[in-house]
């Protein structure tokens, strides 16, 4: 059996365009049409749309750091910086 997925990424992954994926996918979240659906289902499509936001966001903003084969994203949340 050969090395895995994560041996071989160990190796050569790089944080940052991982990171900039995040950002444009937050980006994209925000460019989201709302479907043509009303009443319960619409607030359930903005809930999911705000929460897909925080999440790439927050690793959008992250910084990455990548040692001895360990991905590492410090994410400051105390905000105002």
């Amino acid at each position: 059996m050969g090395p895995s997925i994560v041996d071989v990424m160990a190796d050569s992954f790089d944080p940052v365009p991982m990171i900039e994926r995040y950002r444009e996918r937050a980006a994209a979240v925000k460019r989201r049409n709302l479907p043509p659906v009303g009443g319960e289902e619409r607030q359930q499509f903005i809930r999911q749309a705000e929460q897909d936001f925080m999440d790439f966001a927050m690793i959008g903003d992250a910084e990455a750091t990548l040692e001895d084969g360990v991905l590492t994203l410090r994410i400051d949340l105390r905000g105002g910086s």
